[in-house]
């Protein structure tokens, strides 16, 4: 009886100790945030996969810097060649992470255009985050509002990417997480 009772204890036990590590495991949009936070303060050059005819940014080295990490916000400044005027900030909330354009002029004063994005409406992909345009955008940029942002994040290649839905607009940059590149000065409106 006392071997039958342990049997069951130590059966009750594992079962247990199981549900309590399902409960526990992270979900895609927690490892998408986590694996990107691993890249805090490390900088990376990019280049244009798709959407290359933007002169804005035809020939200029392109750099993310992954500047600021906390628990919930991740701040990645994107600089075209000496134009350090964008920042993409990423909010972490109730399973949800969110993607704002910050929009800033030499003087670090706010772009009329600026904090646009979106909210992704579920948990993604560890290595995929969608970002619909939400109503501020809309408001904002009223031909934005089909826009879908989206990341991905794998062990070599972070991209940023753009699609206006009902558009043949689409704009994608990746970045090569193989090989750091030095530091940049800070964007614009912020210290360094």
């Amino acid at each position: 009886m006392y071997l039958q009772n342990m049997k069951k204890l130590l059966f009750l036990t594992l079962l247990s100790m199981s549900t309590i590590g399902y409960a526990q495991e992270k979900s895609a949009a927690r490892q998408f945030w986590e694996n990107l936070k691993n890249h805090c303060g490390k900088s990376y050059e990019g280049s244009i996969s798709a959407g290359a005819g933007n002169d804005d940014f035809s020939n200029k080295k392109l750099t993310m810097h992954v500047r600021s990490c906390s628990d919930n916000i991740i701040r990645i400044p994107f600089f075209v060649g000496e134009n350090k005027s964008r920042t993409w900030v990423l909010t972490f909330a109730n399973d949800r992470i969110s993607l704002k354009h910050d929009h800033r002029h030499e003087d670090g004063s706010e772009d009329k255009v600026t904090q646009y994005g979106g909210t992704s409406t579920n948990s993604g992909l560890p290595e995929i985050q969608f970002f619909p345009a939400d109503q501020q955008t809309s408001r904002l940029l009223p031909n934005a509002s089909t826009n879908v942002w989206w990341m991905t994040l794998d062990k070599a290649v972070f991209s940023y990417n753009l699609r206006r839905i009902g558009s043949d607009r689409l704009f994608t940059v990746k970045f090569d997480l193989s090989k750091t590149i030095d530091t940049p000065s800070a964007p614009w409106g912020w210290k360094d």
